[in-house]
C-alpha cells in the first residue's frame, strides 16, 4: 500500500507563516504536523512508501525534511508555483500515479490535519471491507454543513453519495480528507477526471467514485483539527502545548 499525502496547496490563509514555508511542516508542540501523521500511520506496518505531493515552490522543503527520515519517503513536485495555477487535489493524485507508475492500493490523506486518534484503525477497517472507503463524523450544527463534503450513508455503512458544500445537505455526516482506494479504483481516477469530476477538492473524486464502485464509510473515532488559518493554528497549538508524543 502507498500513502499519498496531499501537500501541494499554498495555504494563503496562513500568511505570513506559510508565505515561504509549507503548512504540513509547521510544528504543533515539538513535532511537525506531517511527522505526527506518518509516525502514527507507520505503526500499522502496512504502508511501504509515503509519497508527498508538493508544488514546485515548496518541494525543496519537503525534500530536506524527507532526507533526515529513515522511512521510505518520495517527494513529487507537480510543477506549479502559484495558487492560481495549482492542479487541484484530484489532478495531483493522478499526477503522482503517472509519475511513479503506481499500481497499488492507495491511502490518501491531507497533510495539514492534527488528530487525537490513530489512523491505523481506518486502514484496518478498509482492509476488512476489501473496498474503497472514507471516514465520516457527525456535525450537529446545520450552518456548518454547507462548508464540507456531506455523505449519505446506507446499510452496513455503505457510502451512497457525497456532495461537496451542498445547499441542501442530505445528512449531518461530514467527510474529512482521509481516503482508501483499492488498486482497481485507483485505476479509475483518470476516467473520473475525463468524465468531468471536480478536481480541486478531493471529495469530488469520492462523489464520482461511489457512483461507479462500492464504497464504505467509517465513523471517525476521535477529533481532527484542521489548520486552516492563523486562528485555528493558534488554537491547536494551545491544545497540544507540551505534548510531545
Amino acid at each position: 500500500m502507498k500513502c499519498l499525502i496531499l501537500a501541494a496547496g499554498y495555504a494563503t490563509r496562513l500568511y505570513p507563516l506559510t508565505e515561504n514555508f509549507p503548512k504540513p511542516l509547521l510544528k504543533v508542540g515539538e513535532k511537525a504536523i506531517l511527522d505526527r501523521l506518518i509516525e502514527d500511520i507507520h505503526t500499522a506496518h502496512l504502508v511501504d512508501e509515503y509519497i508527498v505531493i508538493s508544488n514546485h515552490k515548496f518541494a525543496h522543503h519537503f525534500e530536506a525534511w524527507a532526507a533526515v527520515h529513515a522511512l521510505p519517503i518520495t517527494v513529487v513536485d507537480d510543477g506549479t508555483s502559484t495558487n492560481e495555477i495549482r492542479l487541484g487535489a484530484v489532478c495531483d493524485i493522478q499526477f503522482a500515479i503517472d509519475q511513479l507508475h503506481l499500481d497499488d492500493d492507495l491511502f490518501i490523506i491531507a497533510g495539514d490535519n492534527v488528530l487525537d486518534f490513530s489512523l491505523t484503525s481506518f486502514i484496518r477497517y478498509a482492509r476488512e471491507k476489501g473496498a474503497s472507503c472514507t471516514m465520516r463524523y457527525y456535525e450537529p450544527n446545520e450552518g456548518e454543513l454547507h462548508k464540507f463534503g456531506i455523505s449519505e450513508i446506507g446499510d452496513n455503512e455503505r457510502l451512497l453519495s457525497l456532495e461537496e458544500k451542498p445547499l441542501h445537505p442530505k445528512s449531518h455526516w461530514c467527510t474529512p480528507p482521509f481516503y482508501f482506494y483499492t488498486k482497481a479504483d485507483a485505476g479509475r481516477i483518470k476516467d473520473a477526471i475525463a468524465d468531468g469530476c471536480g478536481t480541486d477538492a478531493p471529495g469530488s473524486l469520492v462523489a464520482w467514485m461511489c457512483r461507479h464502485s462500492i464504497m464504505y464509510s467509517m465513523e471517525m473515532p476521535g477529533s481532527r483539527y484542521d489548520v486552516g488559518n492563523l486562528e485555528s493554528y493558534q488554537r491547536v497549538q494551545e491544545i497540544y502545548h507540551g505534548i510531545t508524543k
